[in-house]
Formats: C-alpha cells, structure tokens, sequence
C-alpha cells in the first residue's frame, strides 16, 4: 500500500507541485495544494518539485509470502482452433532459457478441447511439463473460464514466472490472472533476462511513447508475470526425440461458468496485409512524402514477394492504413529482409523492426538513427533508389 500527503505547517503555496503534475492532481485551495486522490498515480514527480518538504510519499511494501516457494517458468499457451500460435513457440525459446538459467522446470498451460497432439508439440519444443485443461465448453477462448482455471494452476503450483503473449487473447486474460493471484504484470516486453545477483526477472519494455527503454522488476510478489510481444523472439526449434509429462487438470463445471459466450468467428472480409507474418518487408516513411508514393513500394514489394509496412508517422499522416504500421504501437515484425525507405528510425520504429536477418536502409541523411541497425544503408534519394531497384528486379526476372 502506498500513500501521499500535504503538511498542511509546511506548504507555502508556491505552485511548483502544481506544475511538476502530469495528471493535473494537484489544485489550490485557500492558498494551500491539494491532492485529487482520484487523479493521482502516486509517481513521485511532486515530492522531487517541492522546495519546503511540504509533500510526503509513503510506500508501504508488502510482498507474497515465503518467495522461495515460487519455482518454474510457465508459457502460457495461446491456441486457435487446436493450432498452437506462433508466439507460444517463441515464449517457449525464451522460456527455456531463463528455465536453465534458473535450474528449474519449464511448464506449457493449455486450456482448450481436444488437445493432446498440441500439448505433445509443446514438449518437442521445450516445455518438461504441459498442464492441459480440456472441456468442450473450453473450446473457444472466454475471458472468465480461461483466467479461472490459470489462477487456480498458479495457486496451486506457484510457477516463479508467468509468460504469455502480447496478443489479443493474451492482453484480456492475463491482466484479470494477475488481479485474481495479487501480483505485478509487465505488458509489451521485448527482452527478458534473469538478474545473475538476485535472480529476478529484468522485463525490458518501450516506456514514454518508445523514446526510452526501461527495465522493470517485481521484487515482493510472486509470480513476475509479462506479457511479451509478437516476433521479437526466436522460435524454439522442434525435437521430436523430447520426452515430457502431460498433466490433465480437472475442469470443474462451475469453471466454466461464464457471462458471454462465443457465438461464430468471422473472417475478415476484404484484403488484409499480415506483416507479422511476411518474410519480406518493404517499409515506407515520412520521406515517402505523401499517399501516392506508397505504390511505388507495392511494386518493390510484389517484385520480392513480400509486404508493405509503415512508419507512425506515415501513418498517422493517413497515407496508409494502421496495419501496415510496424513499430511499439504497431507490429513488431522479424522477417528475413526488411528494406527502410525513408524513414528515420525513432526508438518507436526500431522497437518494431531491429530483430529482422537483414536490414537495409535508404535515406538522405546520413546521421538518420536507423543506420544505426542497418546491415546496409544507402545514402541518398529513394526516388532514385527504388526506381532503380525495381528496374534491375524486372530486368532479372
């Protein structure tokens, strides 16, 4: 529990705490600060602005009992009609090595129906152990049934390390998993490493709209839990010669109590561009200059075979379509050649995209941060570049 307050002896009504707020908590009244509890975040900012010690921050720590109890890495697997999703696989990689480093065990949670060739593809790819929850009406992702029965594994086993992925499903389970077992959670992360010193989880993750990156870590509460991102991960490679043990967990009726229920699933209708998916990208940002440009990089892209992406900033500039975004607040792709065509390279943008085999980019300036990442950059106009590239393309094929 934490706790902030005015002393009301010591506060001059100078106003810097009303200043140094980001969430407009702090107001006057009769001369003296006052604290909207309701805005406050408890972030400290006002405490450092205050000249006169007028301000207190109280934080008091309380923890999960007997932390040496808590032992393992657990995957949280994500499953769509039977398939195990490929994040699951790149969970398990980065799973299996923070297992080893740990010396403990690594465990695979499926919750779904007719399961047991699945929960043997998570063995192959490196789980010891895989919990499976099976029921019919387990069949289709729900929030409550699902965040039910992962609460009561936790419980029950006490995994040191809860992993799942950033995805639709992923964001709407394991917030309500953490709330229910009274724990931290760190969302996004794109590195995970083990503190050698104290053997704690270090959560890397994009802060402040991608401009830094910060490294969180659940000190007094077990387990840590993350939510990891899409493609910033290697897969776990399969070994059919692995040997595991499958646990059938009970499912309970009143598990699988719910207040909505799935009713169909619809595929998207129209066109629809899966960069996270694609080998190939060919990506497109403010240097692009406008709209009418983006068809240029189409025909880069169908000549390789492979997509089209973007930068926020073309994005946001509506010259393409918030699928196509690569980046912290778009997708974070890892294809075997990404070609960066005017785009600088914010923090936000490099996020998305630096995990690719091989990086080439195209810019005029030659201090631009994304040749920092570049395996190849080009120096110079991509209305030159592009055209040229295109035109050797044909010419080959």
């Amino acid at each position: 529990m934490s706790g902030i307050e005015i002393i009301t002896e010591k506060c001059v009504g100078c106003k810097l705490c009303l200043k140094s707020c980001p969430y407009g908590a702090i107001s006057m009244e009769e001369k003296l600060a006052v604290i909207d509890y309701d805005l406050c975040t408890l972030c400290g900012a006002c405490v450092g602005s205050c000249k006169f010690d007028a301000i207190v921050l109280r934080r008091i720590r309380g923890g999960t009992e007997d932390l040496a109890s808590y032992r393992g890495v657990w995957v949280v697997a994500e499953q769509k009609g039977g398939v195990i999703q490929s994040v699951t696989y790149e969970l398990l990689g980065a799973g299996r090595s923070l297992a080893d480093q740990r010396e403990v065990e690594l465990a695979a949670v499926l919750i779904g129906d007719n399961l047991e060739k699945a929960a043997a593809e998570l063995i192959e790819r490196g789980a010891d152990k895989v919990y499976l929850a099976q029921a019919p009406a387990l069949a289709e992702f729900l929030d409550e049934p699902y965040s039910r029965i992962l609460s009561r594994l936790i419980r029950e086993e006490k995994p040191e390390i809860v992993l799942t992925g950033a995805t639709a499903i992923g964001r709407s389970l394991i917030p309500r998993v953490a709330a229910e077992v009274y724990t931290g959670l760190t969302a996004d992360c794109t590195g995970l490493e083990i503190d050698p010193e104290r053997g704690l989880l270090l959560q890397t993750r994009p802060a402040f709209g991608g401009n830094i990156m910060a490294t969180i870590v659940c000190e007094n509460y077990r387990p840590q839990m993350a939510t990891v991102r899409h493609k910033v991960m290697k897969e776990a490679v399969a070994d059919p010669s692995r040997e595991g043990e499958i646990v059938r967990v009970e499912v309970k009726d009143q598990d699988c109590l719910s207040r909505t229920r799935f009713l169909e699933n619809v595929e998207e209708l129209g066109y629809a561009v899966n960069i996270a998916e694609a080998d190939i990208i060919v990506s497109g940002g403010r240097g692009v200059k406008g709209p009418e440009n983006y068809g240029m990089l189409q025909e880069l892209a169908q000549l390789l075979g492979g997509a089209v992406g973007a930068s926020r900033a073309a994005v946001d500039s509506g010259w393409i379509p918030y699928s196509h975004q690569v980046g912290q607040t778009g997708k974070t792709v890892q294809p075997k050649l990404y070609i960066a065509c005017g785009i600088s390279g914010a923090i936000q943008h490099l996020v998305g995209m630096q995990s690719a085999e091989t990086i080439v980019a195209i810019n005029r300036d030659p201090a631009a941060p994304i040749f920092t990442v570049a395996d190849y950059g080009l120096v110079g106009d991509l209305f030159e570049i592009v055209p040229a590239l295109i035109k050797r393309l044909k010419a080959k094929k």
